[in-house]
């Protein structure tokens, strides 16, 4: 009997495989650690194959601690982070380390193109905006830096592609993926071959993957994919999508009334919209597989701040309030619950991966009689912000949407304080979805779909994404957070006006 579904999705930090029956019950979840790798300033590098080792780890421990039996697969698929690069030749075999969405090494060239009107050009062509990691925009790096890799170059791949390959061979993408990287006019869902004539990017072209549906069988897991993973060999493997959308699909986001924000390492905040958003470039779009369009803002100005944050600085020596048996992370929740709605002036700036026109991250405000407690609140106050920029301009323009309630996922979620305080700041109710790895769980209702356990796409997300609980508006709690945000705006362009000195932007320049 073939009643269980596998969903592997490889993030900015983890990769993930989990197993769910077929109504999206999630029955065993692993996770590997993704090693970064910083090779030159600006520069964010994964080694591919210990990606997918990882992977593989993560599926064969799945089946192990729930005890099933691969004969019960009925397919697998996968979803990844989106934009950055990975380069494969004509065996599958990697030709360089895999470029990482975070990294900003082409951020020269966006700045090159925007002066020149390039850009001005381009962004109608792929509606939406061009940005340092974009693939488009790394491809155009590899060119100019690195011809010899570029020459040895068969297929351009995306995350979730690479692990699929490493599973069954097939080197295809999907319109999510290849929207988000910039490489297709969305609205026809065709590679925007002008946008490469008008770059001069013309030598690319015949490297693009094909481009189908995520909901598609596109192979079957190989021996050699079998022997690492612990599945049977032929099961069916299906293309999958990338980790916005697949996460809004686990959200439930059917309706255009409902806005799915994932607060992980990068804030993403997506609307759903019956044709593509033209008032405003939006920072990500592509076609959303169940009808219509997400438009998408977002940086990398999320939860993974925290994250850092935790280990780096308050799990190295000294003393943390509280009984620490618990973790880390529960002390934290613990210090905001204990101040919560009552906000001091600091301001933590989450921009660690990079800020707004290059504004150095920092808490800033803090006097000598700050508690614990005190900090760790402005950390998620100053997280909520940033999401809250991205929505404001998400929101604005004549074809803005209008959503009436939102879906939080990724690490942010899993903390009720912290996804109160999205609805407090935000002035939106706040729906939780159920379930720990919404990316793994989207491809996994991919899978389901496209091997028939649902009669469509459509059917498979009502059957298998539910909300696990809610959180109203209290605008008297959120009144003194929302009144600092101007000041969190003002200092934000004021930080990055006077940190944009001739030698920082000699160094951007050559990253």
């Amino acid at each position: 009997m073939q009643d269980r579904v596998i969903g592997i999705d490889a993030g900015g930090t983890m990769t993930k495989a989990a197993l769910f029956d077929l109504s999206g019950r999630e029955l065993a979840c692993a996770r590997r650690k993704n090693v970064m790798a910083f090779p030159m300033p600006g520069w964010t590098e994964r080694d591919a194959d210990a990606m997918w080792a990882a992977a593989a780890g993560a599926v064969r421990e799945v089946l192990e601690i729930s005890g099933t039996g691969p004969g019960r697969i009925a397919a697998v698929s996968v979803a990844g982070y989106g934009s950055g690069l990975y380069l494969l030749g004509g065996e599958g075999q990697v030709v360089r380390p895999g470029i990482v969405s975070t990294d900003s090494r082409a951020a020269g060239i966006v700045a090159e193109w925007t002066a020149s009107g390039l850009g001005q050009l381009v962004e109608p062509l792929i509606q939406q905006r061009l940005w340092p990691g974009q693939s488009l925009v790394l491809l155009a790096w590899l060119q100019r830096h690195e011809p010899q890799s570029m020459a040895r170059t068969h297929r351009i791949s995306f995350c979730k592609d690479f692990l699929r390959t490493r599973l069954c061979g097939d080197m295809s993408t999907d319109p999510t993926d290849a929207g988000i990287a910039g490489l297709i006019d969305v609205t026809t869902g065709r590679y925007a071959r002008d946008a490469f004539r008008l770059l001069g990017l013309e030598g690319w072209l015949e490297k693009l993957p094909e481009i189908g549906p995520p909901d598609e069988v596109v192979g079957h897991v190989s021996d050699e994919a079998a022997a690492l993973t612990g599945l049977l060999a032929g099961t069916p493997v299906v293309r999958g999508a990338v980790d916005v959308t697949a996460a809004a699909m686990a959200s439930g986001v059917m309706r255009e009334d409902q806005m799915s924000v994932v607060a992980g390492t990068f804030s993403i905040n997506s609307t759903l919209r019956a044709s593509p958003r033209q008032s405003i470039s939006p920072f990500l779009q592509s076609a959303y597989p169940l009808g219509g369009y997400l438009a998408t803002e977002g940086a990398a100005t999320s939860a993974s701040n925290l994250e850092w944050l935790v280990k780096t600085m308050l799990g190295h020596g000294g003393a943390l309030p509280g009984d620490l048996a618990g973790g880390l992370y529960d002390v934290v929740n613990d210090a905001v619950l204990r101040r919560r709605g009552q906000p001091r002036d600091a301001l933590f700036f989450p921009f660690l991966f990079g800020g707004p026109d290059g504004a150095p991250a920092g808490l800033l405000g803090m006097t000598a009689d700050y508690s614990f407690d005190d900090i760790m609140l402005a950390v998620f106050e100053g997280i909520v912000f940033a999401h809250k920029v991205d929505i404001d301009r998400l929101l604005s323009g004549n074809d803005a949407a209008r959503p009436a309630v939102i879906r939080l996922a990724g690490g942010a979620s899993r903390s009720a304080i912290w996804s109160e305080m999205f609805a407090d700041i935000l002035d939106l109710p706040v729906e939780v979805p159920e379930g720990s790895e919404l990316g793994a769980l989207g491809v996994a209702i991919c899978a389901a779909a496209a091997v028939g356990a649902h009669g469509s796409l459509n059917e498979a997300v009502s059957a298998m994404a539910r909300t696990s609980r809610r959180h109203e508006v209290e605008r008297h709690r959120g009144a003194a957070h929302r009144a600092k945000y101007p000041r969190y705006r003002a200092m934000t362009e004021a930080m990055a006006q006077a940190w944009r000195s001739p030698s920082r932007m000699s160094e951007t320049c050559h990253a």
